[in-house]
């Protein structure tokens, strides 16, 4: 782009960049290479000119909204399978930027979402090697579309209460699928409603008069050729919804609907012909398929943050508001520290969200390798991982996205901002894949048992192993630095475990049984899990930084350092209150951190811009009118505006058949 084409505030903004904005590119990919593969399938996809909307989405009916979303979908799947031939397409279930692409064809959400994202997944993940060599083959080549249909009417993270049934006859080798009651309905699954044709069913297996718990299904709910619902299924639509309107989200009942025995996936548990149940080595195996996508949302949070933060922080350099000083002109909005202290956050805990998600994502590469040689003994750190960091990052990413929005003040309100679908697509993540308390609770769940151990010396996994050191010597110095900070959230950590481990026991002191104490301290027992969620984020995103900055040039390594250390400052800060119970950090050293703090906002001040811009989101996939690489802010939203069916006509038909005669009646 011409540089006599962008915003003047932000070509001189660029010009105050420390460091080399395409290596912090190649840095955020993973390697230029990556980089450069990136950029490709984008330029490829964005090329493709019948994936281009004439009326923007956001003025289309509801109906309208899915067929254009179907169509769009189809266009770009054939794109990724011929792109496949050539190509490796199986990086697209790791953490990766290299599809988020997408979004510059969606706006919202493919209604093939979670035939990507969880049915292949659990196909490749949940069958045994006949099934997956039937399964999913049909699935990558889109012979067969599917979902994963878990969530029901009545019950969504508390999986044991599920109340679809599948009992197995063995008579005729058929599992029986029903839905007992509304409630058993499967509720929220993408793509479900008129999209898919198949999907995993998440079922409670009933064999020989026994029910053995929940347990995945492969079920075809559609014909292949017509599309219409087989018969014993009921399959729509579940209506709008704040956000994801083209995901398609479906309900599905049964009524004494049969599949064949082996459409079990039979991984790790199987159901023998005459009915006799063979148990898995552990039941968490079943949810396999949920670890995997809360391991993915916490990169696709820091994804989320940088398209947020980069919308806002160029917005932030060409809005020029208010005359502090008479006579002069107005300043940026970027001039304000208080709109740095909105927005430079964001920035920061996209990286850490980043760095950290990818440490998540090759703890979880190791446990699963492990698992395939019969080794289980991580998973329960994973799983306790894997539920505190995807709600923490979830509710922190929603809550920094809006504070992006409301910095934007008016125009962020604008669906053509791009902030209110970021806000809601962040905001779906809060409670899909597990509800937000409830995961806190299950992290709280393995706390208690660490600190038991913790108690008598012994050291659970890694990531707990700090309970044994604070369990002995609470003692600590306080020092105002990263590292002091992170043993600080230790301890805070610990104490807070500790305290929600007495209150359980107190309460069963009074008589409760157990569940009934846990559920006087669950409040409690939260609190821990959040402590230990930002002990965590903030020792890895620090490690993390520290060890793959080693080879950047000193002035970027310097830049992305400065950003964590701010993410960790800024949660000192906001957690001051917990550090003064559980820590020595006196008056004086919150002063200290507080002079930090300001002192990191200015010097990240002159490389804001060129830390968005190495996000390197491309507008069509940011689609904002606020954020476009060309600061060209107010051109753009009076163009979107004039986009709108209702400035086709000057006058609308309503003022000849409602306005003109009420008008009228009071003369």
């Amino acid at each position: 782009m011409a540089m006599s084409s962008v915003n003047p505030d932000l070509v001189r903004e660029r010009q105050k960049c420390s460091f080399d904005v395409q290596e912090l590119v190649h840095f955020i990919d993973g390697g230029e290479e990556h980089t450069l593969e990136r950029r490709e399938v984008e330029n490829l996809v964005l090329d493709i000119k019948e994936l281009k909307d004439v009326v923007p989405e956001e003025f289309l009916s509801h109906k309208e909204r899915y067929e254009n979303s179907i169509r769009k979908a189809c266009i770009l799947y054939e794109f990724f399978r011929k792109y496949s031939e050539t190509n490796n397409t199986l990086d697209a279930f790791s953490p990766t930027n290299k599809y988020r692409v997408q979004m510059g064809v969606f706006k919202d959400i493919s209604p093939f979402m979670l035939h990507m994202g969880m049915f292949v997944p659990t196909i490749m993940n949940q069958s045994a090697p006949d099934q997956a060599a039937e399964w999913l083959p049909k699935a990558l080549n889109l012979e067969i579309i599917g979902t994963y249909a878990q969530t029901e009417l009545g019950h969504g993270t508390f999986l044991r209460g599920l109340e679809t049934t599948a009992t197995y006859d063995p008579k005729t080798e058929e599992f029986v699928l029903n839905s007992p009651t509304l409630t058993a309905y499967k509720w929220w699954p993408g793509g479900l409603a008129h999209t898919a044709n198949h999907c995993i069913v998440v079922a409670q297996l009933y064999t020989n008069g026994k029910c053995y718990g929940v347990h995945p299904f492969f079920v075809q709910i559609r014909d292949s050729e017509t599309h219409m619902p087989l018969t014993g299924v009921k399959v729509g639509e579940i209506g709008p919804k704040l956000g994801f309107n083209t995901a398609n989200n479906g309900f599905l009942g049964f009524n004494n609907f049969r599949i064949p025995r082996m459409n079990m996936l039979m991984k790790n548990a199987q159901v023998l012909k005459d009915g006799t149940y063979v148990k898995a080595k552990s039941d968490k195996l079943t949810y396999g398929t949920m670890v995997f996508v809360r391991v993915l949302i916490v990169t696709d949070m820091a994804y989320e943050l940088s398209r947020a933060s980069t919308i806002a922080v160029r917005y932030a350099a060409v809005r020029h508001q208010s005359q502090p000083k008479p006579g002069e002109p107005e300043p940026a909005i970027i001039e304000y520290v208080t709109q740095q202290h909105k927005l430079f956050i964001a920035i920061a805990t996209s990286h850490a969200y980043r760095v950290t998600g990818n440490w998540l994502w090759n703890t979880y590469s190791k446990v699963t390798s492990d698992m395939g040689k019969g080794n289980l003994d991580q998973l329960p750190e994973l799983h306790a991982l894997a539920c505190c960091l995807k709600a923490v990052c979830s509710r922190d990413a929603t809550l920094r996205i809006e504070e992006c929005r409301l910095a934007c003040g008016g125009h962020g309100y604008m669906a053509s901002s791009g902030l209110p679908i970021i806000q809601n697509i962040a905001a779906a993540t809060i409670t899909y894949e597990g509800e937000y308390t409830v995961l806190m609770l299950q992290t709280a769940r393995y706390l208690v048992k660490a600190w038991k151990q913790a108690s008598v010396g012994k050291v659970m996994t890694p990531t707990v192993a700090y309970l044994v050191d604070f369990s002995k010597n609470s003692n600590h110095i306080w020092e105002n630095t990263p590292e002091g900070i992170i043993r600080g959230f230790h301890a805070v950590g610990a104490g807070k475990t500790q305290a929600a481990f007495e209150a359980v026991q107190a309460h069963e002191k009074t008589g409760l049984d157990f569940e009934d104490a846990w559920n006087r301290a669950s409040v409690q027992l939260v609190n821990a899990s959040e402590a230990h969620c930002r002990a965590i984020l903030c020792e890895m995103s620090w490690a993390e930084m520290q060890r793959l900055s080693q080879t950047l040039s000193p002035n970027l390594r310097k830049v992305v350092l400065e950003l964590i250390e701010m993410y960790i400052v800024f949660w000192a800060l906001e957690k001051r209150g917990e550090l003064l119970m559980y820590t020595k950090i006196q008056k004086d050293d919150i002063a200290v951190l507080q002079k930090r703090y300001e002192e990191l906002l200015a010097a990240v001040r002159p490389n804001a811009v060129g830390l968005v811009d190495a996000f390197d989101i491309r507008d069509e996939i940011l689609n904002s009118t606020l954020g476009a690489f060309d600061g060209r802010v107010y051109e753009r939203l009076m163009e979107e505006a004039l986009k709108s069916p209702l400035n086709a006509e000057p006058v609308n038909r309503s003022f000849h058949q409602y306005l003109k005669p009420l008008i009228k009646a009071k003369l």
